[in-house]
């Protein structure tokens, strides 16, 4: 296999609502919002679903690469119940192995309302579920040896299972990539970050303020420095400004593309991600690598949703 995905298992819940259901909830337009799972079914209760589909950050990345023709394949923490069969299913769909044995678990499967208003504005009520409950005993360390590249998220890092997972993960690679997903989890695990950027990671993706929260910066100039000395390979995302992988000691970058009709912002940073790690496991160059990423974020921005 050429890559292996591990990361939180959130079915996405797909519903067209009014402003009017939205003000009733309580709920701010445009924002995500973690509920438990009382709230959840509560909001469920009085919604028409309109799609699910099997999302996650690096889950996105991975079904990218599926549908560029990579043989991929994910592992996610999952219950066996209706979302979490909807989950297995929705990724065998899209020629992802699914490598996780589900079970009856106490916590369901994790699971993300997304509230389509009139103005394509997406509202998100994120309920974690068993997702983020992963553990060491849930990695299959011979799946993680016969890939090339295991690619992990920072969403699902945390203390007590998930980081043994992680530890069991790196430890069993032949190459680590991760994203270090949200500025949010930057801050709340730096020092852990930094251990893993610094001393276990071979491939780091982040946009330009989660790598300058990390090294606790505000100069762009000090991102390169740092990751010049660390010669590994680091890829950051600068919005407007394109994209940078440093390799290495050599700086490659890729202006971002013009003229675009921006839907949804969603899955921007998982599908360059996938575009870059294509690029990577199919002997393109550094530079070729960031154009594809830049050219999968662009498409995924044009259209509502993180499938191309």
């Amino acid at each position: 296999m050429k890559i292996l995905g591990i990361g939180n298992a959130i079915v996405d819940v797909i519903c067209r609502v009014d402003d009017n259901f939205l003000n009733k909830n309580s709920l701010t337009k445009s924002t995500m919002k973690l509920i438990d799972e009382n709230e959840f079914k509560m909001l469920l209760e009085s919604l028409n679903i309109e799609e699910t589909i099997s999302g996650g950050s690096v889950a996105n990345s991975i079904v990218g690469l599926s549908k560029l023709g990579n043989n991929v394949g994910f592992i996610g923490k999952v219950s066996n119940d209706n979302f979490g069969k909807k989950y297995e299913e929705g990724l065998k769909k899209e020629n992802v192995k699914y490598l996780y044995k589900k079970k009856n678990e106490p916590i369901p499967t994790g699971s993300c309302l997304i509230l389509i208003t009139p103005d394509s504005e997406r509202t998100m009520c994120a309920f974690l579920g068993t997702a983020g409950k992963i553990n060491d005993n849930e990695i299959d360390a011979n799946i993680v040896k016969n890939s090339e590249i295991t690619f992990l998220e920072g969403y699902l890092w945390d203390e007590g299972g998930p980081r043994k997972a992680f530890d069991k993960a790196i430890k069993n690679s032949n190459k680590v990539a991760m994203s270090l997903s949200d500025l949010f989890c930057v801050e709340r695990h730096k020092d852990h970050f930094l251990k893993l950027v610094n001393n276990e990671l071979d491939i780091v993706f982040a946009n330009e303020q989660e790598f300058l929260s990390l090294i606790d910066s505000k100069s762009f100039n000090d991102v390169i420095n740092f990751s010049k000395e660390l010669k590994k390979e680091i890829i950051i995302t600068r919005g407007e400004q394109g994209a940078i992988a440093i390799k290495n000691t050599k700086v490659f970058e890729c202006p971002a593309q013009k003229n675009l009709k921006i839907i949804d912002l969603t899955g921007a940073g998982d599908l360059f991600a996938a575009g870059y790690l294509h690029g990577l496991i199919n002997g393109m160059s550094t530079h070729e690598s960031l154009i594809k990423g830049t050219e999968l974020s662009s498409k995924i921005i044009q259209k509502i949703g993180a499938r191309i």
